[in-house]
């Protein structure tokens, strides 16, 4: 590891940031390096320029890419390297306006019964009946499950920020059924190893790879052609939960999100709402 790596790594640890985080900002400014084909230090504010014109015009990157090779970048020369970047001031991707896929409840249903393997049935079920992140999920601890208060605590989630998220009764009974087949002292899900043996023993979490097949594979089982992803649970449960009237507040809190603003897609998703809001509003105007 060269020592402008290393530095820029403990400028993260030092600012907080997460190490999901720390990996992809050290991976945007290595791809940085790859394509100027020098150190970072030594690329010019032209050749910047231009490696973010290459990134929308040749690679076509996603709003999301662009954000994150900004933000890598513009740290790395703001704290690691004391050098700040004029260019950085006016490259910024456009906002994607996008409406997030989301299943209906009897798809869900459909979805999570067509999961056999346990462990699979039981994450997959557990991010969307507490409306979790992938990664939230997978390293579940047993210590987070608080059964007599009917609560998950979920721990240094995105933005290092900790939230407790209602766990429903049927989720906890799921929950432990899960843990009975395996008893780690530590993980709800732990890692299955070759084999699936010596669970009990494993000191990783199960990997996101594994859950994401499961959910691909229960997809196609149940002949849902939508473009979903595991995300998706979490984007059904909101939706869901906003249908059966639960406050769009509370929800907010729940999915951990900074503003309100970021939880009111969901008002856009749910049929019931729009329908119920038509009923409203001829009952106002009924009298005209």
């Amino acid at each position: 590891m060269t020592p402008l790596r290393q530095r820029m790594i403990e400028d993260l640890q030092l600012r907080g940031y997460s190490h999901g985080t720390q990996k992809l900002y050290v991976s945007a400014v290595r791809q940085l390096c790859e394509h100027c084909g020098k150190p970072p230090g030594k690329i010019t504010e032209e050749e910047l320029r231009q490696y973010f014109l290459y990134g929308k015009n040749v690679k076509k990157w996603s709003r999301s890419t662009s954000t994150v090779a900004l933000c890598s970048i513009k740290f790395f020369n703001e704290n690691t390297i004391k050098r700040p970047w004029p260019t950085l001031l006016f490259v910024r991707a456009g906002r994607e306006k996008k409406i997030p896929v989301v299943l209906s409840r009897d798809e869900t249903r459909k979805l999570l019964h067509s999961i056999r393997l346990l462990r699979y049935h039981g994450c997959l079920t557990n991010i969307y009946s507490c409306g979790l992140r992938l990664s939230e999920a997978t390293h579940l601890k047993v210590e987070d499950i608080d059964s007599k208060r009917g609560f998950i605590s979920i721990r240094q989630s995105k933005g290092n920020k900790d939230r407790n998220v209602p766990l429903p009764q049927k989720t906890l009974e799921l929950l432990r059924e899960q843990w009975k087949s395996h008893r780690n002292k530590v993980w709800i899900f732990p890692s299955a190893g070759h084999g699936a043996k010596n669970m009990a023993f494993a000191t990783t979490p199960i990997g996101k790879s594994g859950v994401q097949r499961a959910f691909r594979s229960a997809l196609k089982t149940a002949g849902i052609n939508k473009k979903a992803t595991v995300h998706t649970l979490r984007h059904s449960w909101a939706t869901h939960l906003l249908e059966a009237g639960i406050n769009l507040r509370l929800i907010q809190t729940w999915l951990g999100h900074k503003t309100p603003a970021t939880t009111c897609v969901y008002t856009h998703l749910t049929e019931k709402a729009k329908s119920a809001a038509a009923k409203a509003i001829n009952e106002l105007m009924d009298d005209l």
